[in-house]
């Protein structure tokens, strides 16, 4: 990093454009990391006091005490704005999708301790199911990230056998799609906090079990370089809230840039 502001390598951009990812160790900054599991603690006991009220073990793809999703809920958030269009997300993204950027879609990606299920192989466009232009996935790690607490594996595009998006079918058990059933383990993200696996949305991936003793905690933020409609081109899927715009960074909402939200950290 130079003045804060994370380089993206040639040899990192043609590893992408080729293999369909990279890793990038220990760019998040003190300030945005706290930030990231302040906020993750919060939604994690709203989601948890929703289950409790209903009484359910399983919510969607959540399992209580198992692994949590929660998703889309950046604009309810006083602080998640700032990370999702900072710098670094900015350098990020304009190296892989160029000078129009959107936010699409955002989530925490959580596991519980000593019994934190895994996800199994799939592609993030999968679950769009049907073709479209790849997006962009940043797995933030918040948490030091090894093969013991359930790290993300890739499935590098020579290794998958493909660069598109496959059929998925649902896993009973788990309500998981799944998009490959080849014996390939995949590439290890063993990596410090604050790193960052940015893969294409046709990149099979898949994450491990935590047998740890603590909580293995994720923040999954994807840009696109052009909003994603549905398969009928109607409605959009997900946000499709500008960030860059000819390279620079857009002015954002007064609501979000003011930190208006209801919920989270200060």
């Amino acid at each position: 990093m130079t003045n804060g502001q994370v380089q993206i390598s040639e040899f990192q951009k043609e590893q992408y454009r080729t293999e369909g990812y990279f890793f990038l160790e220990s760019v998040i900054s003190d300030d945005h990391l706290r930030l990231l599991r302040d906020e993750c603690k919060y939604f994690i006991d709203l989601l948890e006091g929703e289950m409790g009220r209903e009484g359910a073990e399983k919510l969607n793809l959540s399992h209580r005490n198992k692994r949590y999703f929660v998703s889309r809920r950046y604009k309810e958030s006083r602080r998640l704005h700032e990370f999702l269009f900072s710098d670094l997300m900015a350098a990020i993204t304009r190296a892989i999708l160029g000078d129009e950027v959107y936010l699409f879609y955002e989530q925490f990606v959580v596991k519980g301790a000593e019994v934190g299920m895994p996800f199994a192989w799939h592609q993030d466009s999968g679950y769009l199911g049907y073709d479209h232009e790849p997006y962009l996935s940043c797995w933030c790690a918040l948490d030091d990230m090894s093969e013991e607490n359930g790290t993300v594996y890739i499935l590098p595009y020579s290794r998958a056998g493909t660069r598109r998006r496959q059929p998925h079918a649902p896993e009973e058990a788990s309500g998981d799609l799944v998009g490959y059933d080849g014996d390939d383990p995949g590439v290890a993200a063993v990596m410090p906090a604050g790193s960052i696996a940015v893969f294409s949305s046709v990149n099979f991936h898949r994450s491990g079990t935590n047998t740890s003793e603590r909580m293995r905690r994720v923040y999954l933020a994807q840009y696109s370089s052009y909003p994603i409609m549905t398969e009928d081109g109607r409605e959009l899927r997900g946000f499709a809230d500008p960030f860059l715009k000819n390279g620079e960074k857009v002015d954002l909402p007064a609501d979000i840039a003011e930190g208006r939200g209801t919920a989270g950290g200060q």
